[in-house]
């Protein structure tokens, strides 16, 4: 028995030594920068995913702890969102740098700004260490304290790099000295967005190769047409589910970023709508605006009114409603009906929902 001991220690002592961080010296395969935020000389990429189509929240303003102090995330930690953000679409790329040694996080994070200013980038927002907001000492893991500012982007358990791997090592151990700044580029089609964090790693485990060494996250979320595979409710749909279940959730009506401006594209469903309410002359409906949990509570819940309001607006304007048939409210973050913990959730999430009124 002392021996099988003495050998499953072994056993695994050189299985975590085979796991262990090492200074990276090419990059993980499949990886490439991407052409708005090229690499640092001499850094190599030890994390790279990809995203065909998401969407993505910029903060343009310092972290603020939630209204609810009893709101958590994923892993049990006290939600922080800003107070401004920037929700865009389109195709992202998330990239993990290790740079070389006695490089600063400062020195990395001035010149991806030379670069986006090359570009014809425009800087939105900039801060360092705890004016960031949040936990200014983690990266994406950890539970039971306060959010960071990696956090607000994605969770550890998001992640696909294996434990150990330097990859992990750089995107989950503790950090130093954080700088953070995010910007817009003008292209052809839309702008895209873009967001640098560098900071120093700190670890002396099984990531300890990487002490002190800078890491830059770089993400960049460029434009790109969705594809438009949603199916438009018809009016008798919309009645009869109003009539089975007294409401209907509609994922056809769509808005500017951040705004209550209604997109061209959501005449389809608008028009669904003016159909149903033309066939029961009778029927009032509340219309519902709600949205995902990224950004503060109190932001989200006006930013829905808002965009309820719009949807009302739009009904009497265009298609001849009457506004008294129609009452709008916005329930912001409050009425789930998926996980937030993912984007596919998310969009689940935000959509308008007409409720039977009489």
């Amino acid at each position: 028995m002392k021996f099988f001991w003495a050998g499953l220690v072994l056993a695994l002592t050189l299985r975590l030594a085979a796991a262990d961080a090492t200074v990276p010296t090419a990059d993980i395969e499949g990886a490439a920068d991407n052409q708005l935020a090229k690499r640092y000389e001499g850094s190599f990429i030890v994390s790279y995913e990809t995203l065909a189509f998401t969407d993505f929240s910029l903060p343009l303003s310092p972290l603020k702890p939630s209204a609810d102090p009893d709101a958590r995330d994923t892993m049990n930690n006290r939600v922080f969102a800003p107070d401004k953000k920037a929700e865009v679409e389109g195709a992202l790329t998330r990239i993990a740098y290790v740079l070389p040694a006695e490089r600063s996080p400062l020195e990395v994070l001035r010149n991806y700004q030379d670069v986006i200013k090359a570009a014809g980038g425009e800087a939105l927002f900039e801060c360092k260490k705890e004016e960031c907001g949040g936990a200014a000492d983690r990266s994406s893991s950890g539970g039971g304290g306060d959010m960071s500012l990696m956090m607000y982007f994605f969770h550890d358990s998001d992640l696909k790099d294996e434990a150990f791997s330097n990859g992990a090592c750089a995107l989950t151990s503790g950090i130093n000295d954080q700088r953070y700044f995010s910007a817009k580029v003008p292209q052809d089609g839309g702008d895209a967005y873009v967001t640098v964090q560098t900071y120093s790693m700190t670890d002396d485990l099984y990531c300890k190769e990487l002490n002190g060494r800078t890491i830059a996250v770089v993400q960049v979320l460029e434009p790109k047409a969705r594809d438009k595979k949603m199916v438009v409710v018809e009016a008798t749909k919309m009645a009869d589910s109003l009539s089975a279940t007294g409401s209907i959730s509609l994922y056809g009506i769509f808005f500017d970023t951040d705004k209550d401006d209604i997109k061209p594209e959501s005449e389809p469903t608008l028009k669904e709508i003016s159909t149903l309410l033309a066939n029961e002359p009778k029927m009032a409906v509340i219309v519902v605006g709600h949205t995902d949990n990224q950004g503060a509570f109190d932001y989200n819940l006006d930013l829905s009114s808002r965009r309820a309001q719009a949807v009302k607006a739009a009904l009497v304007a265009k298609y001849g409603i009457s506004g008294s048939r129609l009452t709008a409210a916005g329930a912001g973050m409050m009425a789930p009906v998926a996980s937030n913990d993912d984007e596919t959730g998310r969009a689940k999430n935000r959509r308008v929902v007409l409720v039977k009124l009489n």
